[in-house]
């Protein structure tokens, strides 16, 4: 089954990626073979993961949560769901009309 999952890299960046084989990708990114992100910023750690049913919607999810503010981000991390709505409003009110 397909997953999304987020990185919290050395420099305490994240990185989000999607894959069908969850622990072949940490390998990878951990030997330097992930993506340029990963490879510069090792080692990097698991901080969450989520398996789908479908390849298109863990896409979906992955584009997704690239858009989203660090705070948004380590709110989900953190599993506070019901902070995230409130977190973007608060991106779009700093963004103006």
């Amino acid at each position: 089954m397909p997953h999304v999952y987020i990185l919290k890299c050395n420099d305490g960046s994240y990185y989000i990626g999607s894959t069908w084989d969850l622990e072949r990708r940490l390998v990878q990114h951990n030997a330097g073979e992930g993506a340029a992100h990963t490879r510069r910023r090792r080692p990097v750690a698991l901080v969450r993961a989520q398996e789908h049913e479908r390849v298109d919607s863990a896409f979906a999810l992955k584009k997704q949560i690239q858009g989203w503010s660090r705070a948004k981000r380590e709110a989900l991390i953190k599993g506070r769901l019901k902070d995230l709505p409130g977190l973007s409003e608060a991106k779009s009110r700093q963004m103006g009309p």
